[in-house]
């Protein structure tokens, strides 16, 4: 079960992001995760009448807000993602 203190153990793909971009205003967005590498995530964002599009957000110098399946919205520093997915699923993390 995915929880606030062990969603950085998990898959991302499927869970509804907001994303902020700490330094590219153009790549804050909405949308659900449909792909992740080492650098960067891949969302699906909804422009309106049915009108999908991909957008790639590089992790770092990025703020994820992931809304996890309870409904609670869990942030995480895009800088501490910036590992391969399956390693990052595997690593401990300090406790903050």
């Amino acid at each position: 079960m995915i929880t606030a203190k062990n969603l950085v153990h998990h898959e991302f793909i499927g869970l509804k992001v907001n994303v902020t971009s700490l330094t590219d205003k153009s790549l804050n967005l909405n949308g659900i995760v449909i792909d992740e590498t080492k650098n960067t995530i891949k969302i699906e964002v909804n422009k309106g009448n049915g009108i999908y599009v991909e957008k790639l957000i590089p992790k770092r110098n990025s703020m994820f807000q992931f809304e996890i399946p309870s409904g609670e919205i869990v942030e995480i520093n895009g800088n501490i993602l910036s590992i391969r997915p399956e390693d990052r699923i595997k690593k401990r993390f300090k406790k903050i």
